[in-house]
């Protein structure tokens, strides 16, 4: 009797250590694991950043934008935004915006969150590095989908 719960005990244990070194576990169809939607960064909408004009303090600034949640200790004219959005364990949303500053005032901003019509005029360097979809301004979807969503709608996915 007691060599049979043996040899049960070392077969149990071999077909666990056997399951546990697959790299995937079959799933049934249809079921899938819960993946939680990540937000992380400060949000940056175009309302927000059509407040910013040329030549505000660094207070004025953080008052309407918030806290950088990067600051880089090499350069301290720089204040950059993030934001990421992940939904379902896919990247849904991904902003940058990058304001430059000289001295205590505002001198240019970049990334993908521009001024409403008249950036080239009101920011020296033209505004922004590439042009993003206008946030908030009721666009279609197709526009409001970040640069790999596009891209997937241009190659038919």
């Amino acid at each position: 009797m007691p060599a049979a719960r043996y040899c049960s005990l070392v077969v149990a244990t071999g077909i666990c250590l056997t399951l546990g070194a697959c790299q995937t576990v079959p799933m049934l169809p249809g079921l899938k694991p819960y993946r939680m939607d990540i937000q992380q960064g400060n949000v940056v909408t175009q309302e927000m950043v059509a407040k910013l004009k040329p030549g505000m303090t660094r207070q004025q600034v953080r008052f309407v934008m918030g806290t950088p949640p990067i600051t880089d200790a090499f350069h301290h004219d720089r204040w950059d935004y993030v934001y990421y959005l992940n939904r379902g364990g896919r990247m849904v949303e991904h902003r940058r915006l990058v304001l430059l500053f000289e001295g205590d005032t505002l001198k240019r901003i970049e990334g993908d969150v521009i001024p409403a019509a008249d950036a080239g005029s009101r920011f020296a360097g033209g505004g922004s590095e590439k042009p993003g979809a206008e946030q908030g301004s009721g666009k279609d979807a197709s526009e409001e989908k970040g640069f790999f969503g596009r891209m997937l709608d241009k190659i038919g996915l």
